[in-house]
């Protein structure tokens, strides 16, 4: 019971993010020292000035002689101006314009300010941007540390350049295998098991399941439980928006416990079958269980939540950490897509229409609402750049730019796409595979709305390229499963079944009982895999007993 009662409010948390796109370097500028060549990473707005692209097209500029100072007052300009000189200036007291204009008036090249704060974008307004025509950076603490005992050790010139990255790059090609993959094998498999809940009677096999073997618990969708996702995960964005150091803990957790769950959910199976550990934990070790679980299943168990506390510990280590915060998504969307299910095309089409005007609000509405003019959604998905933990939200497929890029020595930028974008069209393909099984045709609803789905997330990526924006997904994604899916059952004559999901709701309620008999915990498995009995929900039918002669 307390598992149904929690799976509204973990999927909701989970499904905060439904976008897809890149956090891209657009305002990423390199200082680098003409001496040693060392460079350094600076943000930058090119609506003051444009910086070269071609570090050899950049003219070599001397760094201002003292002290930087807030540059706020013509007491901070050193005697005899800047010459031509780059500014050295700390962040506060007045606006990026005031130390910009004051530093374009006394004959500066260029204005970097060393922010001892996150960094960000250095901007004004269009009439400011008009009287100021020098490039404006903003250079890290400890960036600024360095370049500053360079110049004390000797005069030093500097380049600025703005080198651009490719649009297209390898890691998109991996974070669309990932999605779709998910999408296909977690239907695949959730059908498969409905063909063996239905082929058994009631009773699932034990070669298709979850927990200790058997099929996982399934949870129906009710229209009223569609809107608690939806007001739920409106909720906790907006609240994440405005108190992202705190919450961001919480979703942390959520994640790890659930994923860790996930882990063991696609596991288990594979690991049931296995002629090791066979025998059960010493019952003094589990003492709350009723039936202690197999060694091999416990192990399991402990492996998956030591997997998702690793990936907690080093989740700030870009160059690997990301690659089990993938596996972990996998494994959640997956498990997800297995146990939540649809009722009919009707409920579907609520919930991808409700989540699409959700993801159409909150990446492209909302920069108009802000004061800022920011998006919550692109703020929320890749981390607000004011945000003092650093944090980063873990509902995410994330993979790192793969081709080589100068920009490197900056923050490594991420290919991001929700779990929403999964998840969402997933239930979808899920309840297609399912209406497939109960009309024996022949996986057409299956394998169409799988393909549209993977069509919609290319037209997410083509998007993405072409804009060089983040990208609402459902934007593309509900379109094209939802239509394609519609498309298939008028052409089938099967739309109103398909829609109601008639056939699909009076064989599951006339399977029921048997499913009942699959809700097992941790310490309960089928005795055909592990050889405990299971008691029959059904008290007119006869009690499965360990007793032959029952």
């Amino acid at each position: 019971m307390a598992a149904r009662l929690l799976s509204p409010l973990v999927v909701s948390l989970l499904l905060l993010v439904a976008f897809g796109g890149i956090k891209v370097c657009a305002e990423m500028a390199l200082l680098r020292l003409v001496s040693d060549s060392h460079t350094y990473c600076t943000l930058y707005n090119p609506r003051w000035a444009e910086l070269p692209q071609d570090p050899t097209k950049a003219t070599p500029h001397q760094l201002a002689d003292g002290a930087p100072t807030p540059l706020c007052l013509p007491g901070d300009v050193p005697p005899g101006g800047f010459a031509g000189a780059v500014a050295l200036a700390t962040r506060g007291n007045c606006s990026f314009y005031h130390k910009a204009r004051l530093a374009a008036v006394h004959g500066a090249s260029a204005l970097l300010v060393l922010s001892h704060r996150p960094l960000v974008s250095p901007g004004g307004n269009e009439t400011e941007y008009e009287e100021v025509a020098i490039p404006v950076a903003l250079m890290g603490e400890e960036d600024a540390r360095h370049m500053l005992q360079a110049q004390r050790d000797g005069e030093q010139q500097v380049l600025l350049f703005a080198p651009r990255e490719s649009r297209l790059d390898y890691n998109m090609m991996l974070i669309y295998v990932m999605a779709v993959g998910t999408v296909a094998g977690a239907s695949y498999w959730a059908g498969v098991s409905e063909m063996h809940t239905s082929s058994s009677s009631g009773v699932p096999t034990s070669g298709v399941g979850g927990i200790g073997g058997a099929a996982p618990a399934s949870e129906d969708i009710s229209p009223k439980m569609v809107a608690l996702f939806v007001a739920t995960s409106t909720i906790m964005l907006t609240m994440l928006y405005f108190f992202y150091d705190y919450l961001v803990y919480v979703i942390i957790a959520v994640f790890c416990l659930a994923s860790s769950l996930g882990l063991y959910s696609c596991l288990a199976p594979l690991v049931s079958r296995s002629p090791c550990g066979s025998c059960r934990v010493p019952r003094a070790l589990a003492p709350c269980m009723q039936e202690p679980p197999p060694v091999r299943l416990a192990v399991l168990a402990v492996s998956c939540v030591a997997t998702a506390v690793v990936w907690a510990v080093f989740r700030n280590e870009d160059s690997w950490a990301w690659v089990l915060q993938d596996m972990l998504g996998i494994a959640f969307c997956t498990y997800m897509l297995r146990v939540l299910r649809m009722p009919s095309f009707k409920a579907c089409t609520l919930l991808l229409v409700m989540l699409f005007v959700y993801d159409i609000f909150f990446v492209f509405i909302t920069p108009y609402i802000m004061p800022n003019g920011q998006s919550i959604m692109v703020e929320v998905a890749s981390g607000p750049s004011d945000s003092s933990s650093k944090e980063k939200l873990p509902m995410v497929l994330k993979v790192p730019r793969l081709a080589p890029s100068e920009l490197s020595v900056c923050s490594q930028p991420f290919s991001l796409l929700g779990f929403g974008d999964i998840l969402v069209p997933g239930v979808l393909v899920v309840y297609c595979h399912r209406f497939d099984v109960h009309t024996n045709s022949s996986h057409i609803y299956f394998v169409t709305s799988t393909i549209a789905y993977g069509l919609g997330l290319l037209v997410t990526f083509v998007a993405l390229v072409l804009t060089r924006m983040g990208q609402p997904a459902l934007l593309y994604l509900v379109p094209c499963t939802v239509l394609t899916c519609t498309a298939v059952a008028a052409g089938k004559r099967q739309l109103p079944a398909f829609w109601r999901g008639s056939i699909v709701r009076k064989e599951s309620l006339d399977l029921a009982d048997g499913e009942d008999t699959s809700r097992l915990g941790l310490g309960a498995a089928r005795d055909d895999v592990e050889g405990a009995a299971v008691p029959n929900r059904n008290p007119e039918a006869p009690t499965a007993s360990a007793n032959p002669e029952a």
